[in-house]
């Protein structure tokens, strides 16, 4: 039996963290990964961040740095893809003044820029083999040499990776070092791709609209076929491409108030919706099973677009529905979704409220 003042706690760190980091999300899948930062948080060691495209990296990289005992010191980003072998040590650990032809002033590396804080290695499977070396020399010994400098440093600096790519395939395949996988994979975290995380769709389109729309269009939403498109689209692109496809939004409406399907500019959202359901089909299996999954889709999907046309006022979406509060409230809560992410923003419901 579940502690009820254990699943009390949890929660309430969940909402702490989610507000401290930044973070917007409450899909089961998102919320375990939000879960590992209470472990993460309080340790030094090196954490790998891996997922798609677009799932947040970065973000979440960030997140641990604010959330730890670093916070107070700076957050140092460096995309490895970016980074030539000629260019390597210097860019990591400076050099003195004199050390080489140019070398006219002393210059920090990013490793002494980041010193009591966080650097932040995106890429990292991009890395070349010498650069591999070079990195792991820095994560067993702690230390580091500038070019051209006659002695060691004392690198205090906590390393946070991120990839894209399988680097357990890439180990397995020779092309990246196991023993600097093993060193920078002492926690692990796999962000969820957005496909996956439906439920925090209309949380994150509200966050963004807030983040880019003009002050006088805060109250703009999407309408209920903008809402069905969302829902129904895959986001290759993750949360960065919602981003986009927020921003592409606001700019592209022509109503102070709505953001219509066509100003998201989806991909593929000229298809019939036939076309779209072949082509997103899942693999044939049970028929048990694909019934199940088409329900799940309809009700998740009817669900949202009656909150949204009724703003989150979950009486008067039974009411509409012809169901039992209770019995909505029920459907609700197996699916995510929150009313609230729903409701019409205050200051527009004041306004409504002003003596005309």
């Amino acid at each position: 039996m579940d502690d009820p003042d254990k699943t009390k706690r949890l929660a309430r760190y969940l909402e702490e963290t989610l507000a401290r980091a930044k973070l917007v999300g409450k899909a089961p899948c998102f919320v375990q990964v939000i879960d590992q930062l209470s472990t993460i948080e309080t340790s030094d060691a090196a954490v790998l961040l891996t997922g798609e495209t677009g799932t947040g990296k970065e973000l979440f990289a960030r997140a641990i740095h604010y959330l730890s005992g670093r916070a107070d010191g700076p957050f140092v980003p460096l995309n490895c893809g970016s980074l030539p072998d000629t260019l390597l040590e210097d860019e990591l650990f400076g050099h003195e003044r004199g050390a080489f032809t140019d070398a006219h002033l002393r210059r920090s590396g990013l490793i002494a820029q980041a010193e009591n804080g966080t650097l932040f290695l995106d890429e990292v499977d991009s890395l070349t083999a010498r650069a591999q070396v070079v990195l792991l020399r820095v994560l067993q010994d702690k230390k580091f040499r500038a070019i051209g400098a006659g002695c060691e440093q004392q690198a205090d600096v906590r390393i946070l990776a991120a990839s894209n790519g399988k680097l357990e395939q890439m180990v397995q395949q020779g092309t990246f070092r196991a023993d600097l996988y093993y060193r920078l994979s002492v926690f692990s975290i796999h962000l969820p791709p957005l496909r996956c995380r439906k439920a925090d769709l209309v949380g994150l389109v509200a966050h963004f609209i807030e983040k880019h729309a003009p002050a006088e269009r805060g109250n703009v939403r999407l309408t209920p076929a903008a809402v069905t498109a969302v829902i129904d689209y895959d986001w290759p692109g993750n949360v960065r491409e919602l981003e986009n496809a927020v921003i592409r939004g606001v700019h592209r409406s022509k109503s102070l108030d709505w953001i219509d399907v066509t100003d998201l500019g989806l991909l593929g959202q000229d298809e019939e919706p036939i076309e779209r359901e072949e082509r997103n089909a899942p693999d044939l299996c049970s028929f048990h099973e694909l019934k199940c999954r088409a329900i799940e889709k309809f009700e998740r999907k009817y669900l949202m677009r009656l909150m949204t046309e009724c703003q989150g006022n979950v009486t008067r979406a039974a009411r509409t529905a012809g169901k039992e509060r209770r019995a909505l409230g029920r459907l609700l809560q197996k699916y995510q979704i929150d009313p609230k992410c729903f409701a019409v923003p205050a200051q527009s419901m004041s306004a409504d409220l002003q003596p005309g």
